[in-house]
């Protein structure tokens, strides 16, 4: 007897299940809200879905999911002229250590940093540096030049420097991960 090939919808819900956790992350990333990294992965998923018959075949079905996620975010970006500000979490755990508190406190200089950067610099460091993605990766999930890559990452890293005013090799950013300094 043959196996029975796998329906398109149980091909989808295996999707679902092995990749929305990072669907998850990355959204989170770009987005800085809990519930917004919700919507935009349940609409990315959606219009996945709607896709399904056309892309599961390939071998790009993640790139494709990915790049619905980074330009359905843009395009909230753009059309939110009014955003909703949520108040920001108050974290109620005590304070243990004063390394802790340090630590917390330039993570947070950060990334108060990196939610100020421009849309495309602040996804193509989410993608390089949260989700140690190549450069050619990363041209492919935004469909822009590996060059661009490279000049967006570049600008983005230079912007955090004079912002934090401290050198980028004390934040770990100082080049793509795998390669020399």
């Amino acid at each position: 007897m043959s196996e029975a090939k796998p329906s398109q919808d149980e091909e989808f819900r295996e999707y679902v299940a092995a990749r929305s956790a990072a669907l998850h992350r990355a959204a989170y990333l770009l987005t800085g809200n809990w519930a917004t990294a919700e919507d935009l992965v349940q609409t990315t998923l959606t219009k996945t879905y709607l896709a399904w018959g056309r892309i599961r075949t390939t071998d790009s079905v993640d790139a494709y999911a990915r790049r619905i996620l980074y330009n359905t975010n843009a395009s909230w970006w753009r059309k939110r002229s009014n955003r909703e500000k949520p108040a920001e979490i108050i974290d109620d755990r005590p304070d243990t250590s004063r390394d802790f508190a340090e630590h917390a406190a330039m993570r947070d200089a950060m990334w108060k940093h990196v939610t100020s950067l421009p849309k495309r610099q602040r996804a193509v460091l989410v993608l390089r540096y949260y989700e140690h993605r190549t450069d050619a990766q990363i041209a492919e999930i935004l469909g822009i030049s590996t060059g661009t890559v490279k000049s967006q990452a570049s600008r983005a890293l230079a912007g955090l420097r004079k912002r934090l005013g401290s050198p980028a090799s004390a934040l770990g950013l100082s080049a793509q991960p795998g390669e020399a300094a």
